[in-house]
């Protein structure tokens, strides 16, 4: 039986171990500080997903359990599945055993601060309460650009995400629930949330920067990330490929017109440049369009075979391990 308000963070980790001791550490606090107020019960815990790390972070992951079995759990992948798998394993393998349950990065960019607000809006009612950086001022120029840049886009593109919101979130146990039956490979969870509806609301926190480790996302992981993102929720990109060749189609036909009007003219030999130009531009059109229509069939031949998105090679809790069937 699951008691009321039982909080479960799940916090997915790939090659952490340099920052790992000072997540639990300050995790460890946060918790102490919200069950001394009754906000949320004794038995909530923290998930660490390992996701298939190459260093010591299921190590530390297995050494914080052995110290703390109350508090620390931990699920180990079997391979490396994404950032955005390991969040959904995670949720997935909790969902039954909480009443809430909050998503974190390792890294400590998000502020653990802000999990109290969270909770607030929580017991107030809403089912989703969604984390939002109020600035970016750590970033960089181009970072800060091209992150807004996406959100942007992808609001053009008529996803429905929430602007300047990653995967820092609290999610009642009905959206779990609800989240189980979105089966698709391809995972964008800032665009999957927002689907399921239920009253949320947005928290607004001021990023850092990150305590210990690299990015896990550098800048061909983050380009993957936004196309993926727009071709699971948007079909725009297929529309604009109509609407441009239909637009050549106009062009094609008042060059022919052109052509015509040319050669009565007696001055056929003008417009070689132009030609060659036009060449070039159709077949760069054409190549563009058959790359997006490209990523569109991969992603249906990706979902047509229903692999699984993970694997939960070990589940510790309490003491308690549990093999993936």
């Amino acid at each position: 039986m699951i008691k009321e308000n039982t909080l479960y963070m799940v916090v997915p980790c790939y090659n952490e171990e340099a920052v790992l001791h000072e997540t639990a550490n300050r995790l460890k606090e946060k918790y102490a500080s919200l069950i001394e107020r009754e906000m949320i019960s004794p038995d909530s815990r923290v998930v660490f997903v390992n996701d298939g790390s190459k260093d010591k972070t299921w190590d530390i992951i297995k050494e914080l359990h052995e110290g703390n079995p109350q508090l620390f759990s931990g699920i180990d992948l079997a391979r490396n599945s994404g950032h955005q798998n390991a969040v959904l394993a995670g949720l997935m393998t909790v969902k039954s055993l909480c009443s809430m349950a909050i998503t974190m990065d390792a890294d400590l960019q998000d502020d653990i601060n802000a999990i109290d607000a969270m909770v607030e809006k929580f017991h107030e009612g809403n089912h989703v309460v969604y984390g939002v950086r109020s600035a970016r001022d750590t970033d960089t120029f181009f970072k800060k650009f091209t992150a807004e840049g996406f959100y942007k886009f992808m609001s053009a593109m008529g996803a429905d995400v929430v602007y300047n919101h990653a995967d820092f979130r609290l999610m009642s146990r009905r959206v779990l629930e609800e989240l189980s039956n979105y089966r698709e490979v391809n995972l964008f969870l800032r665009g999957m949330v927002p689907l399921i509806g239920f009253k949320s609301c947005n928290v607004y926190y001021e990023r850092g920067e990150r305590f210990a480790g690299e990015s896990k996302y550098p800048l061909k992981k983050m380009l993957a990330f936004a196309v993926n993102g727009i071709t699971s929720f948007s079909t725009k990109p297929l529309k604009l490929i109509t609407a441009m060749g239909f637009i050549m189609s106009i062009v094609s036909v008042l060059a022919m017109l052109w052509t015509i009007i040319v050669k009565f003219a007696g001055a056929s030999e003008l417009g070689w440049s132009s030609t060659v130009c036009s060449i070039w531009f159709i077949g760069g059109l054409q190549l563009l369009a058959l790359g997006i229509i490209g990523e569109y069939v991969g992603k249906i031949y990706a979902e047509v075979k229903q692999r699984p998105r993970y694997i939960v090679a070990e589940f510790i809790n309490d003491s308690k391990k549990e093999e993936d069937k």
